[in-house]
């Protein structure tokens, strides 16, 4: 199927079948859900990049069965659609002396969101990446063009949360504010899932190695939590999500491949998640 954003699908889905079959290999269709960002490139012999995220995910329509399961991703940086390496993001808004981009498309974040619309792939992301007004009008623009589609993160605490949701996200993904210094602050998480409902709630635990342990990090994965991601820390934050959303931040837009070690803690510890 050809798509008006130079995707030669058939070939992508040959790759694609090619990195399921790797992953179920090492324990990915045991539980972990495999996220991939489609940006189309120039000069790319599948005229398409792809970037791997990772999560728990329960096929409810195969009775139960783990399964690995393909959704698009919309990066939103200042209005920009683009792939940048997250861990060179900085907190202070200007400062770009560090910032990697891999990618930036010429394409809205609203024209994405229409062309996962017409396909059908549902449950993908907008996230911003920035708190600028740019990038928040133009993820208002990708949920108004997919309405219920796409999930929303990025600076979401309780004070918007529901606003979102409002302007057309299936589910709000949340990091930072459920940690406060480092910590996990559960108050704020159970005011959050008591406003907002946990069917409507995404946690975002991406990681970084410490000490031989994955650790979750927040503020623009620059500050390591108290929070090691494991089979008792996935077990208990279950209660209170839907999904969690994992990147492996040593690798994630660096283009060196997925995270094997954090697969394999994924698909042995990620507890069923009604979705």
């Amino acid at each position: 199927k050809k798509s008006p954003y130079d995707g030669n699908y058939g070939s992508f889905t040959q790759l694609v079948t090619v990195m399921a079959a790797n992953l179920s290999s090492i324990g990915v269709a045991t539980g972990t859900l495999l996220h991939t960002h489609l940006h189309p490139t120039p000069s790319c012999a599948l005229h398409h990049t792809v970037f791997v995220k990772l999560h728990s995910f329960t096929d409810v329509a195969s009775a139960g069965r783990k399964c690995v399961q393909f959704r698009p991703c919309i990066d939103i940086h200042e209005g920009k659609v683009k792939q940048i390496v997250g861990s060179t993001l900085c907190d202070h808004l200007g400062d770009s002396s560090k910032l990697v981009t891999n990618f930036e498309s010429e394409k809205s974040a609203a024209e994405f969101a229409d062309l996962y619309r017409n396909d059908g792939l549902y449950g993908g992301h907008v996230i911003m990446l920035g708190a600028d007004a740019k990038s928040h009008d133009a993820a208002l623009e990708a949920l108004a063009a997919f309405p219920g589609g796409l999930q929303l993160g990025g600076g979401v605490h309780i004070g918007n949360a529901s606003t979102y949701l409002q302007a057309g996200a299936s589910h709000v993904i949340v990091t930072s504010y459920v940690f406060r210094d480092g910590k996990m602050d559960l108050e704020r998480l159970e005011n959050l899932v008591h406003t907002i409902g946990k069917e409507r709630l995404v946690l975002d635990l991406s990681c970084r190695k410490k000490d031989g342990k994955y650790v979750v990090v927040t503020d623009r994965w620059q500050r390591f939590s108290d929070l090691v991601v494991g089979e008792k820390s996935l077990e208990y934050l279950a209660q209170f999500a839907t999904e969690f959303l994992v990147h492996g931040v040593d690798v994630e837009g660096k283009r060196l491949g997925i995270d094997e070690d954090l697969v394999h803690i994924l698909g042995q510890w990620s507890p069923e998640m009604g979705l």
